[in-house]
């Protein structure tokens, strides 16, 4: 036959009530014993009649548990949920370092480094990555070569220019001298013309000679 399920429920007997609670305290004890001794755990039981007795057990010291209690850190809480911006935020996060570590093993096979797990099409792609880079890096480089050869020619035309201004006023200024001193030989030229012109008055001067001796005082 078998052994009928008693139900969990408070035993209305008073009687009974005694009876079972002294069976299971027995039993609640001995359980607790062996818990302790398979697996050196240490246990403090404390258990109060409904009459108001007082019961333990312990496989050292209650004082000793409840202190040991007392001092143990309590189980901290569960911390709560990230916030979904929080969410969102560490998922932009990976996103980005996952986009950097391909990006800087793309950078390392552009400069010939990691090739090795490489497929055959991965190293072609690579190598018409690499030429069409190249060809991009010699036009700009010509072009930059270009303008700079521009810019030098031009300058160059701005200096012949400013050599051929300063060229001209200094030939000016030798020629200024030259001018200055045709000038003064004219004039010299004219009095002395004048002096010797007899028709500029030399008849009216007073140039009569007398012979003889000098009058004595």
């Amino acid at each position: 036959m078998a052994r009928q399920k008693i139900q969990i429920k408070k035993i209305d007997n008073t009687a009974a009530r005694q009876v079972t609670f002294s069976k299971r305290r027995r039993g609640l004890f001995k359980k607790a014993q062996e818990l302790s001794t398979l697996c050196d755990a240490e246990i403090a039981l404390i258990v109060f009649s409904a009459a108001g007795k007082l019961f333990e057990y312990s496989s050292s010291s209650v004082s000793q548990v409840i202190e040991r209690h007392n001092q143990h850190p309590q189980t901290p809480e569960k911390p709560e949920p990230p916030s979904l911006e929080l969410q969102l935020e560490n998922s932009t996060c990976a996103a980005l370092s996952k986009e950097i570590a391909q990006q800087t093993q793309r950078l390392r096979q552009m400069k010939g480094e990691e090739l090795q797990g490489l497929k055959i099409e991965e190293l072609i792609e690579l190598e018409e990555l690499l030429e069409a880079g190249l060809c991009s890096v010699v036009e700009e480089k010509a072009e930059r070569i270009r303008t700079e050869i521009s810019d030098l020619q031009r300058k160059g035309d701005l200096l012949r220019e400013e050599n051929e201004r300063l060229r001209k006023e200094v030939e000016n200024i030798s020629e200024a001298p030259l001018l200055q001193q045709g000038h003064s030989s004219e004039s010299i030229t004219t009095n002395i013309c004048s002096l010797s012109d007899p028709n500029q008055g030399l008849h009216n001067s007073d140039t009569s000679l007398k012979l003889g001796l000098p009058f004595s005082n």
